[in-house]
């Protein structure tokens, strides 16, 4: 119920990025990011063509 209210209250937030805004943000190319995809080492999602990450998943990939 606590994940509910909280849902509906707006305090869980999930920030999808696309492939562009993760190159802006690591600094790193295109070709970087879809080799780490394919390595399995970077998340990514599929939705409507467009590959999509989790900005907690991309902040934790750089840290390690």
């Amino acid at each position: 119920l606590d994940r509910i209210e909280s849902k509906l209250d707006g305090t869980i937030t999930r920030k999808f990025l696309s492939i562009n805004q993760v190159c802006e943000l690591t600094s790193l190319s295109t070709s970087t990011i879809r080799r780490a995809i394919k390595r399995g080492q970077l998340n990514s999602f599929k939705k409507l063509g467009k590959i999509l990450f989790l900005k907690s998943d991309v902040i934790d990939w750089i840290r390690n």
